[in-house]
């Protein structure tokens, strides 16, 4: 007589359905343990797609695709898995249709060749799109010929790192971004170069992320865009000859440390914008050949501490809706204008910056000039109220002009003066 039925007849029928239920399962290995930690995929062999060899492998497993040039519709994956590249083979998106679409936690792209995505007037096509997921990884893979490279939407605690993507359209309505973020967290993006985009990078909702070491160059509006997008850090990154550098908008405390923004020229060109933001850090960084190397416009409580602005058009351009910012210890040296503004009562402090063009004296030989500098030219105020008149530039008229208001500085704002200039430039 079986144990159920000695049970049984004890008139406990109730517990011995569920003993005998749980005694099924014990011992008996799950469908996913069953499957294989690893499946290789090749263009000959048994298994010739990525997507026939998602079916086979078992969740937390890996796939490894062999060298070759592999054709098949969005691959979709919805389990954890690595995906790894052998020998750089490349994924064709035949013109037609996204690439990868991740929708699972803890998915590894990496080592593969995603080519020709599209442009599409109706969706943001991209080589890899991961949504809803979390700690994701995109690593050492190249695109070429792609409408949006990579594409994040709701995303937590993923990493982008030593990605080369490239796009080649010519206009900004043709083209999507190089890495797109939308609602997402924690997010880490380094050691990538991104070339011919609409926009290098883009965040919108972005929080805690840090992006480093990338390089963002010659692409079709923003090296770097990204709006309502709070404490996130920018160490160390190059955006140069973009149609713009960097445009941040409504943000707060934004940290930039290190970053070299260079060779942002055009009509409408800054190497970075700051826009309705608050508490941002600017330190460390380099600006270098740009039209406008900073704009501030509605930018509140910005510190801007030991950066180097060279040889740019405008080195800083200060709105008069920016309020109780700090610009100390920056070296401001062949810029045609080091400082514009159109406030004649602005709050924001100039302190201890080296000014190559301070005609001033230091008689006690403490390091710091004697007089203050007013880094504001005359001419810039009316270039401001009229730019055709830039073609004056060199003129006899305007260096007799900046003469006059050196030695009475009447017209240009008071309270926008550096009370303690450097005589030597700032480490």
């Amino acid at each position: 007589m079986s144990m159920c039925t000695k049970v049984q007849m004890r008139g406990l029928a109730r517990w011995c359905v569920a003993l005998t239920i749980t005694l099924s399962f014990v011992g008996t290995p799950t469908a996913s343990a069953q499957r294989p930690f690893e499946v290789r995929v090749t263009p000959t062999g048994v298994t010739r797609s990525i997507t026939a060899a998602l079916a086979q492998v078992r969740a937390g497993g890996r796939i490894v695709v062999e060298p070759g040039t592999y054709r098949e519709p969005t691959i979709l994956v919805n389990q954890p898995v690595e995906i790894v590249g052998i020998g750089r083979p490349v994924l064709d998106g035949e013109g037609t249709h996204e690439i990868f679409v991740i929708g699972a936690d803890s998915v590894t792209v990496r080592g593969f060749k995603l080519l020709h995505i599209n442009t599409s007037y109706i969706e943001d096509r991209a080589a890899i799109r991961v949504h809803d997921a979390k700690g994701c990884t995109i690593r050492d893979n190249e695109l070429s010929d792609v409408f949006f490279g990579i594409y994040l939407a709701n995303v937590v605690g993923c990493q982008i790192r030593q990605n080369v993507l490239r796009a080649a359209n010519s206009t900004e309505t043709k083209s999507g971004n190089g890495i797109h973020l939308w609602s997402t967290r924690e997010v880490v993006i380094a050691n990538n170069r991104i070339n011919g985009f609409r926009d290098g990078l883009y965040f919108e909702f972005v929080h805690d992320t840090e992006v480093s070491e990338n390089v963002s160059e010659q692409n079709l509006r923003y090296g770097l865009h990204f709006m309502y997008s709070d404490d996130c850090v920018y160490r160390r990154n190059i955006f140069r000859r973009n149609g713009s550098g960097v445009a941040v908008m409504y943000t707060h405390r934004v940290t930039m440390i290190g970053n070299r923004f260079e060779q942002n020229w055009g009509a409408a060109a800054y190497g970075l914008l700051l826009k309705e933001i608050s508490d941002a850090r600017i330190e460390d960084n380099v600006f270098d050949h740009n039209t406008t190397a900073l704009v501030a416009d509605g930018a509140n409580r910005i510190q801007a501490t030991r950066n180097q602005f060279l040889n740019n058009g405008w080195a800083v351009r200060l709105d008069a809706s920016t309020v109780d910012g700090q610009l100390t210890g920056n070296n401001f040296i062949g810029n045609t204008f080091d400082v514009a503004s159109n406030s004649q009562d602005p709050s924001t402090v100039l302190s201890g910056n080296y000014w190559d063009g301070y005609r001033g004296y230091d008689l006690n030989r403490d390091g710091i000039g004697d007089v203050p500098f007013h880094p504001v030219r005359l001419f810039s105020m009316i270039v401001e109220q009229n730019e055709p008149a830039l073609i004056l530039l060199r003129s006899a008229f305007i260096g007799l002009l900046d003469a006059a208001e050196r030695v009475l500085p009447v017209l240009t704002p008071k309270l926008l003066a550096d009370a303690s200039p450097a005589m030597r430039r700032v480490p």
